[in-house]
């Protein structure tokens, strides 16, 4: 069984910076690339990064490009999510899931590989950027 689950979220002023963690457990990391999405309220869920461990490639949405810095601890295949000179836009519930993208002007759209089976996204963690 796939499971997931993110942490690192907090409260932070607009310009600062947070590091999520998303810990892997049975997810086929060699064969599907593995990304972070978000959900503000009233809102749908966003492709944020994606990154790829056998091409070692990395991508970013147009918002999060410049600003955050996605990686991989290979020993224990949790993905990390480096958000530095936060928005108070970037204000969602942050989740780990599997992905694909397709660039689109200079950036990707980071969309969810329904190839693996999740079974839930979990509850995510809270990321909360002031003004």
């Amino acid at each position: 069984e796939v499971q997931l689950q993110a942490s690192g979220g907090g409260l932070v002023q607009t310009g600062g910076s947070l590091r999520l963690s998303c810990t892997t457990s049975g997810f086929p990391i060699d064969d599907y690339a593995l990304g972070w999405f978000r959900q503000a309220p009233g809102k749908e869920r966003e492709g944020v990064s994606c990154i790829s461990k056998s091409e070692g490639n990395r991508y970013y949405s147009e918002s999060a490009k410049g600003r955050f810095t996605i990686s991989i601890d290979d020993p224990k295949n949790t993905v990390y999510l480096r958000m530095n000179s936060l928005k108070p836009e970037d204000t969602a519930v942050y989740y780990c899931g599997a992905c694909y993208v397709y660039e689109s002007g200079g950036s990707y759209v980071v969309l969810v590989d329904t190839r693996v089976d999740f079974g839930s996204w979990g509850q995510g963690t809270l990321v909360t950027v002031s003004s």
